[in-house]
């Protein structure tokens, strides 16, 4: 990354620069109506345009006045998703100027409605789609993608989006909104990333039969096949761009660990699903105890729910405690796990591997509100995307056995939440440390405000990305993440907290992005990974990294 990744003046002379209709259609160069007439003059643009030149602010006005008169949330998605193809620059300075509005709209929870209609709404494409058929030719397949300098890119093989599951191809929104995040929230440059969708077939029978679906009418490729075409890919990215970082999005429990085992000590990698969610959680957490003036290792956290994200939970929060000097089993021990047979015990047989370490002694429970009278939690956190799990017999149940009980509701779309924050909120009498994975409005009780704010990934896999692009580190690890999570808490204020928020404002996720790079990159320097000498301010050497949609001067 360069040391501004803002705009920069191009050349309009050089006999590379695209001119007329061609420059038009480049999303990266476009500026629609606000070129210049000098602009207009030098590059063929003089009547292609309506006459009258806008600012930016005129245009992002225009924007917004067509996308508030939109009825739907999905009307809204396509509309956002051809802005971002037709003019990047415009698209990225409505979302940051208007975040609160926009996430929920080219993210969770719409960009899972996105993808339920890919192949009906489809327009434009974006990115680069890696078949079961390429097998051989990954490398020349990529060289296809006309940019070089490839920081991040973000893959899928579309079997479990968000908590919709098995959508094959149609999985490819999940890659661009993301990579839209790394931009809109930490300033990684757009043209450095490249969303990536490994197109395996599809187990969803409905897909298959769906004239519109896009992908590979076939069954998902498996075994040995499927681990091969894995590594050609990740071999051909990294050989192509050298450096690069890539992030693991959305894979299935089975493929998910044992990828990130595979690769996480071999390249520059990460998988969001375990290690980001794990950190947004254990910076709700942090943030939680600030009120109850707990510790983390007098917690006891009761999972509903035992893939990826609970056990990636876990897994932080008993780093943290060890790191805080707790015996690892002590540590664990503080954790349980409820999955679609009961509370998750020793001598249950026949336990995945990521879930073993938490099988604890236990007689077995098959009713999620039978563990929780049984275990007495402190914290219930559910990522198993089962709808209305938290029933209000389990939350009343929980602001029984605690003063201040901490609910976490993280699984999205919201169809899927274990339960609301109004529920979450009348059902404990206001005494609920919630937070949530789809958005929710505030909610007035008994006099009082409560402000519930997203367990969003978003707070930290783009300041992580953007920490590990900006030092250029070799590997991404379990630690940096735990600093990311210290990171995020510390930007939560005593006035957050006292509106029942435990995460900062998503209007301020650039600077707590820049926070998040800056404490990646120090562990990165205090582990010997990176690949820059140090700078003198962290901070500020993020900040100069960041790209901003700005308008260049082409002439």
């Amino acid at each position: 990354m360069p040391d501004s990744a803002s705009n920069v003046t191009r050349p309009a002379h050089s006999s590379w620069f695209p001119r007329g209709l061609t420059l038009l259609q480049d999303p990266a160069l476009n500026k629609g109506s606000a070129f210049t007439p000098r602009e207009r003059d030098v590059l063929g643009l003089r009547g292609l345009l309506p006459p009258h030149v806008n600012s930016q602010a005129e245009q992002v006005a225009r924007v917004l006045e067509n996308f508030h008169r939109l009825p739907t949330t999905l009307e809204k998605y396509i509309f956002m998703t051809a802005l971002h193809d037709r003019n990047e620059a415009l698209f990225f300075r409505v979302v940051i100027e208007n975040t609160d509005e926009m996430m929920p709209i080219i993210y969770t929870p719409t960009v899972g409605l996105g993808c339920q209609h890919f192949g009906h709404i489809y327009q434009r494409p974006r990115g680069v789609f890696v078949t079961a058929e390429d097998r051989g030719q990954i490398g020349s397949l990529l060289r296809n993608w006309p940019r070089q300098d490839v920081a991040m890119i973000v893959v899928t093989d579309g079997e479990r989006i968000l908590g919709l599951g098995d959508l094959g191809s149609n999985g490819m929104g999940i890659p661009v909104g993301k990579l839209a995040l790394y931009t809109a929230c930490a300033g990684v440059p757009p043209t450095q990333c490249l969303p990536v969708m490994l197109d395996v077939g599809t187990n969803n029978a409905a897909l298959r039969d769906d004239p519109l679906y896009l992908g590979l009418a076939q069954p998902r490729l498996t075994g040995q096949a499927y681990d091969d075409l894995v590594d050609e890919f990740i071999t051909a990215a990294r050989e192509l761009f050298p450096g690069v970082v890539i992030q693991f999005e959305d894979f299935a429990n089975h493929n998910a660990f044992r990828l990130l085992e595979k690769y996480r000590n071999r390249i520059c990698t990460f998988n969001d699903d375990i290690q980001g969610t794990a950190a947004v959680a254990l910076a709700g957490l942090y943030s939680a105890l600030r009120v109850t003036q707990g510790e983390l290792a007098q917690q006891r956290l009761l999972f509903m729910g035992a893939g990826e994200a609970a056990t990636g939970i876990a897994d932080l929060a008993v780093a943290a405690m060890v790191a805080d000097g707790v015996d690892a089993a002590t540590a664990r021990r503080c954790c349980w796990l409820f999955d679609s047979k009961g509370l998750v015990v020793a001598g249950r047989g026949e336990l995945a591997a990521h879930k073993q370490p938490y099988a604890h002694e236990h007689a077995a429970i098959g009713d999620f509100g039978a563990a929780v009278r049984a275990l007495r939690p402190t914290a219930i956190i559910g990522v198993a995307a089962v709808a209305g799990s938290f029933t209000q017999q389990i939350i009343e149940e929980m602001t029984r056995l605690n003063e201040r009980p901490i609910v976490f509701a993280l699984s999205n779309p919201t169809s899927k939440s274990e339960c609301t924050a109004a529920q979450a909120y009348a059902w404990s009498g206001g005494r609920a440390l919630f937070a949530c994975g789809s958005p929710f409005d505030a909610v007035a009780l008994g006099g009082q405000t409560f402000v519930p704010r997203q367990g969003n990934n978003s707070y930290i896999f783009p300041g992580v990305g953007l920490g590990a692009i900006a030092v250029r580190t070799r590997h991404v690890t379990d630690e940096m993440f735990m600093a990311s999570a210290r990171a995020l808490a510390r930007q939560v204020t005593p006035q957050d907290l006292a509106q029942g928020s435990l995460y900062p404002p998503l209007k301020n996720v650039r600077e707590v992005s820049v926070q998040i790079a800056a404490a990646v990159a120090e562990v990165a320097f205090e582990q010997g990974l990176a690949g820059i000498e140090r700078p003198g301010d962290l901070a500020a050497h993020m900040r100069r990294c960041m790209y901003e949609p700005t308008y260049p001067c082409y002439a």
